[in-house]
């Protein structure tokens, strides 16, 4: 599935599969949950059929708490695409999540020269046109 987001931003390679759909159903209610494979207990994300530590198909859904901290990030001063190109800059961030796993973001609603490594994070929800919501984090006081 790809479609634009409420800003008509285009959603690159944002796909609702049977692998990711309980993932993006949990975004519409504005939750955040992870795959945890039943066999070893590996918590994951992006969601994918198999548990890439013990190949297991076994999988249970966790809600996630949706806070973390900043792993690391850049900030994008420059972007040619006109979609992209009024939201100069933005910061796409690494943000760990207190369950473990990495996932690949946006930090919103702060100024990139207040953001550090190590920053505790909370997950947010963007509304895309078609219903879709889209994690994105922001810094919150304390983990």
């Amino acid at each position: 599935m790809s479609s634009p987001d409420a800003d008509g931003r285009p959603l690159e390679r944002v796909r609702v599969d049977e692998e990711s759909r309980w993932f993006w159903e949990a975004c519409r209610r504005h939750e955040l949950i992870l795959q945890r494979c039943a066999a070893c207990e590996t918590v994951r994300f992006h969601p994918r059929a198999l548990c890439p530590s013990c190949l297991s198909a076994e999988v249970a859904w966790l809600r996630a708490s949706g806070r973390g901290e900043i792993y690391t990030f850049t900030v994008t001063h420059q972007n040619q695409s006109p979609a992209w190109r009024a939201r100069l800059p933005y910061v796409l961030a690494w943000i760990q999540l207190d369950e473990g796993p990495l996932v690949l973001s946006n930090v919103v609603g702060a100024a990139p020269e207040a953001l550090r490594i190590g920053a505790a994070v909370e997950v947010v929800f963007d509304e895309a046109a078609d219903g879709l919501a889209v994690p994105r984090f922001r810094l919150c006081e304390a983990k």
